[in-house]
């Protein structure tokens, strides 16, 4: 079966009355790779060890692990910790993001913006986690 693209299934949903139908129909479309693989590939392209992962990242080694056997789901905030501690590009993390089902970051959002800006110029998590502090925005972590 061909891969559809993203307004051909928009417009069978709308077009489809049965739900279980067009469920049924497309099962062979969805994304099934689960925050773990896609962690674990952007790692795998990435020159950095675990132990310094999860400094850069702010978190436990214990809880990164967690992460990446797939028992802990990480929140969109520690995808975006992630991230930056992987020193990832903005489309890798808009990638990973989208494909856990989270919201991309948005730069009309001050707070998504400061994170964009950090992600482009390779600010320091906690760099990135003062000027968020500083503009009365939520943290990272």
């Amino acid at each position: 079966m061909h891969s559809k693209n993203t307004d051909d299934l928009c417009q069978e949903l709308m077009e489809k009355d049965n739900l279980d139908s067009y469920l049924q129909t497309n099962c062979t479309q969805f994304l099934h790779q689960d925050i773990a693989e896609l962690l674990t590939a952007l790692y795998d392209k990435k020159s950095i060890s675990k132990a310094a992962l999860a400094r850069e990242s702010g978190m436990s080694e214990v809880y990164l692990h967690q992460v990446f056997s797939g028992r802990r789901r990480p929140s969109r905030d520690r995808i975006l910790c992630l991230c930056i501690g992987l020193n990832a590009t903005l489309e890798e993390t808009q990638l990973l993001l989208k494909r856990a089902g989270y919201a991309q970051l948005y730069p009309k959002l001050q707070r998504d913006a400061i994170v964009i800006h950090g992600l482009i110029h390779h600010t320091p998590l906690t760099v990135i986690n003062d000027n968020l502090f500083a503009r009365n925005e939520k943290t990272l972590f």
